[in-house]
């Protein structure tokens, strides 16, 4: 079901203060929120004014795109066919290389990059003097050979998340990484931090505009067994790694460890502990790994994030909450919606925001790139329905910093502190208790 605007609810004195704008607007579907104008906004209500819509600039330029990276993918799993069917539609990403050691990967990869040359071996790929940008995308357990090697060829390297299945070699990845001279990029595959649309939230969340946080929580539900099939035995066998418990961090650690890692830069600050569950309740298939999991991340002052995921039902997908004494906000399919409570301060242009109908709620859409969708001339409230996978603008910002040297979000700390705390939730799941973290596990 589609949720249709609907208009907002104002005592009479402040729907009159808007006057014939909140009319226009309204009209016009609806202005986007951006959490520094929140702020004004809310200082002007308690005034008793209501400030005007933003907008558009019109001296504004978008940025130009970052000069082509001829890149090499090593990897042609699912995730890897992904990554070339997105770099496909990137107008600055050539595949010139591609690896894998199984033959019959190439020829599902060759459609979305026919002319780049074929590798069995990675190290022939990055020996490849076309290639100057490496994406990994090898089963979890595969990474830390690989990922060192790319980085002592001197490439820019892209490594799916987790960057490691065990401690070990996460940190040995990290240390090489760290070591990097200033413009070789390492990107690990969070995907959420170079996300536009979460840093909006985050604005939200760090400004207060939700009150004080609460708690949190995320879920991700599929109806999928994860075993996949070969008339070849030991094929079988490696393609199915994610159900066995020595190539494997489960649920939490390939799928979850995006929401713990959102919800411990949300929060801005470490968790202390985390607690598990979890067990094989659905695909009695002789599996190592649970198909339902339940994990609750601990933070300083009694914050807890609770996570769940299960490979049994697929009911209400895949979404992440963050609730605060004032609103709450709703992160779900790259779009982002502010549920205020009755009691909040009233925000000066709610009257002007596009709302959705949630059941018996009702929220504000919070949409990314307001300045850039305004100054095109589109209307922010179709932009709302319109979002592309955060695995685009992390490929987008992967060529984006190795054309200017940026430093990324999602950097070799951040990748190598959110994979610490996967393994060990992965830990507490298979324990069934409680995993104090020791500050010790987060050096490198």
């Amino acid at each position: 079901m589609t949720p249709e605007s609907t208009r907002p609810e104002f005592p009479r004195r402040d729907f009159v203060k808007a006057g014939s704008l909140a009319a226009f607007f309204t009209a016009l579907g609806g202005v986007p929120l951006d959490a520094q104008e929140v702020k004004k906004a809310e200082q002007a209500a308690a005034e008793g004014k209501v400030l005007p819509p933003p907008k558009a600039d019109p001296n504004y330029k978008e940025k130009p795109p970052a000069k082509p990276l001829k890149i090499g993918v090593i990897g042609l799993g699912t995730q890897g066919r992904d990554i070339l069917s997105m770099l496909n539609r990137l107008p600055n990403a050539p595949v010139t290389a591609l690896c894998d050691t199984y033959k019959s990967a190439f020829k599902r990869a060759a459609e979305a990059a026919p002319k780049a040359a074929q590798h069995a071996d990675y190290k022939e790929l990055l020996a490849n003097p076309e290639v100057q940008g490496v994406v990994i995308a090898t089963p979890t357990h595969l990474h830390r050979e690989i990922a060192l090697a790319a980085m002592q060829s001197g490439k820019h390297v892209y490594l799916e998340a987790p960057i490691a299945h065990t401690l070990e070699d996460a940190r040995e990845i990290a240390r090489a990484a760290k070591a990097l001279p200033a413009r070789q990029v390492f990107q690990t595959g969070l995907q959420l931090r170079e996300n536009p649309q979460n840093h909006h939230v985050l604005k939200f969340i760090r400004t207060g505009a939700t009150g004080h946080s609460a708690m949190s929580r995320g879920q991700w539900n599929r109806k999928q067994s994860w075993r996949r099939t070969s008339p070849n035995p030991e094929r079988e066998q490696s393609l199915n790694w994610r159900l066995n418990k020595e190539t494997s961090i489960g649920l939490i650690g390939e799928i979850g460890m995006h929401s713990l890692d959102l919800a411990r830069w949300y929060f801005d600050q470490m968790p202390v502990a985390v607690n598990g569950f979890g067990g094989v309740l659905q695909w009695q298939d002789g599996r190592e790994v649970a198909d339902t999991v339940t994990v609750v991340l601990e933070f300083k002052g009694g914050l807890r994030h609770t996570y769940s995921a299960t490979l049994a039902n697929s009911f209400e997908g895949e979404h992440d909450v963050f609730f605060g004494s004032d609103a709450a906000v709703l992160i779900r399919d790259n779009k982002a919606w502010m549920f205020k409570e009755t009691d909040a301060p009233l925000l000066g242009w709610e009257v002007y925001a596009r709302k959705d109908d949630f059941l018996e709620d009702s929220g504000i859409a919070l949409v990314a790139n307001a300045t850039k969708i305004l100054a095109q001339g589109k209307k922010p409230a179709e932009a709302a329905s319109q979002t592309e996978p955060p695995l685009k603008y992390a490929l987008e910002k992967f060529i984006e910093h190795a054309d200017d040297g940026s430093k990324p979000d999602a950097d070799w700390k951040v990748g190598f502190e959110a994979a610490v705390i996967a393994i060990k939730a992965n830990e507490a799941v298979r324990q069934g208790g409680r995993i104090v973290f020791d500050p010790a596990w987060f050096q490198v």
